[in-house]
């Protein structure tokens, strides 16, 4: 054994530059014509960012509450009803299937719910209810009255 140190010993890397070429091959080979198409079909494309609408800031959402979901519920209702312009296609669309169904769920979502909401929640609920069914009607019979005349 000697006492001088031993020189560290250099790593030696190999390259393969057959092994290089091949996969630079193989990488152009399989490279999609447009971009935006995944290079296997099996493989789904990465989703698209979701463009924001004009004049739309990003701020903080409200806290999830009862009075939100069912406010939620009653604005779709509401454009179904055709008393909000459809946000989609910028006009007022009568779907009396799609306004009863919508007001169908915030009659269970108040059904199931009883017994475990505030004052507040429960005047909500009878509100939103009260205000879906007289829109309901009224849209109902001002299409039979413009459909008979």
């Amino acid at each position: 054994m000697s006492n001088t140190p031993e020189a560290p010993q250099e790593e030696k890397t190999f390259v393969d530059e057959d092994g290089k070429a091949q996969a630079q091959v193989e990488k152009e080979t399989h490279q999609p014509a447009d971009p935006a198409e995944p290079a296997d079909p099996a493989e789904p494309a990465e989703p698209a960012e979701p463009a924001e609408p004009a004049g739309a800031t990003a701020g903080p959402l409200p806290p999830p509450s009862l009075e939100f979901l069912a406010s939620t519920l009653a604005m779709q209702a509401m454009i179904c009803l055709g008393l909000i312009a459809n946000p989609v296609t910028g006009k007022a669309e009568f779907q009396p299937e799609q306004a009863k169904h919508l007001i169908d769920t915030i009659q269970m979502l108040r059904d199931k719910t009883e017994g475990n909401r505030t004052a507040d929640e429960t005047a909500t609920l009878e509100h939103i209810l009260h205000e879906l069914r007289l829109g309901f009607v009224a849209v109902q019979q001002k299409a039979k009255a413009q459909g008979a005349g």
